[in-house]
């Protein structure tokens, strides 16, 4: 990687290894990686955990497919008490069991980080927001608030277009070509940014993080899989919850939003009017998180 050179680097971007004087100035959406524990859950899989902050309450954070800690943690970075941040199975340092893995298998890795954090809150992310959705089917009492931050599917799989789009980076991961990689991950990130100091920065976080951990084959068939068989078993969740789109998001409809925020009984639906918040709206969605999660 301390070679990479693709894409070209922006004007003023970086042009070494390592964040350095030319790292992004603004707009980044991951934080540095720090140093993370492996803990043993009461299913025998060992995952990737990090926990920053102290007090009560405690919030835990599920990330998307193909993401981990690092993408995750600034949807904390407003939010009080301590906040449990973890891979899933598959991703960075947690283990991944042979054989393919369900939404039930999700759902009990964040139940047992959240258990051994003694987390009341829960934020989803995509997948986390769907490995969430199925923990509450069997416990909709777990958790005091929760946050889904653009749910890509409930009792449905996902579309063709997020299917290739993993099927492209699981393949891309595995041939070991950054290049590759690089043309997966870059699709992450809106147009605008992508020939920013900042979007390199991310593109380069990223694939140390990718090419460093890999990820595991039995994620290959999550796509092709639902979290749900009826949506009609959330209607037993009583918890507040805060449910975020964004229009024109391919992978994460906002179809998907308005029916897991229609299927919670107290839920609130907030839709950004495009993709990339997390570039574009960062300080309004740090602010909307953390006001709802601490007040």
């Amino acid at each position: 990687m301390r070679g990479f050179r693709w894409p070209p680097p922006p004007d003023s971007g970086p042009r070494t290894s390592g964040p350095g004087p030319g790292g992004p100035r603004t707009g980044r959406p991951a934080l540095p990686e720090p140093e993370t524990e492996l803990v043993t859950t009461p299913h025998g899989v060992r995952l990737e955990r990090l926990v920053t902050g102290t007090g009560d309450p405690v919030t835990v954070f599920a990330h998307g497919l193909g993401n981990g800690i690092a993408t995750t943690r600034p949807f904390g970075s407003g939010v009080t008490g301590r906040k449990v941040f973890f891979q899933f199975r598959g991703h960075g340092r947690s283990d991944a069991p042979d054989g393919s893995w369900t939404y039930l298998d999700l759902a009990r890795d964040l139940r047992a980080v959240a258990d051994l954090g003694g987390a009341s809150r829960a934020f989803g992310a995509s997948l986390g927001a769907g490995a969430l959705c199925r923990l509450l089917t069997e416990s909709p009492e777990r958790f005091d608030k929760l946050v889904f931050f653009l749910p890509a599917v409930l009792d449905e799989p996902r579309g063709p277009v997020a299917r290739q789009r993993l099927t492209d980076l699981l393949e891309a991961v595995e041939s070991g070509d950054a290049s590759a990689v690089a043309d997966v991950v870059s699709l992450e990130l809106p147009p605008p940014v992508r020939n920013t100091p900042a979007g390199w920065a991310y593109l380069r976080q990223r694939l140390d993080q990718l090419l460093r951990d890999g990820l595991a084959d039995g994620l290959a068939t999550l796509p092709e899989q639902a979290p749900l068989h009826d949506v009609a078993a959330l209607a037993a969740v009583n918890a507040p919850a805060l449910v975020i789109a964004c229009a024109g998001d391919d992978l994460h409809p906002v179809e998907v939003a308005e029916r897991l925020a229609a299927a919670l009984p107290r839920a609130t639906l907030h839709v950004y009017d495009r993709p990339g918040v997390l570039w574009s709206e960062r300080a309004d969605l740090r602010e909307r998180i953390s006001g709802f999660l601490n007040e």
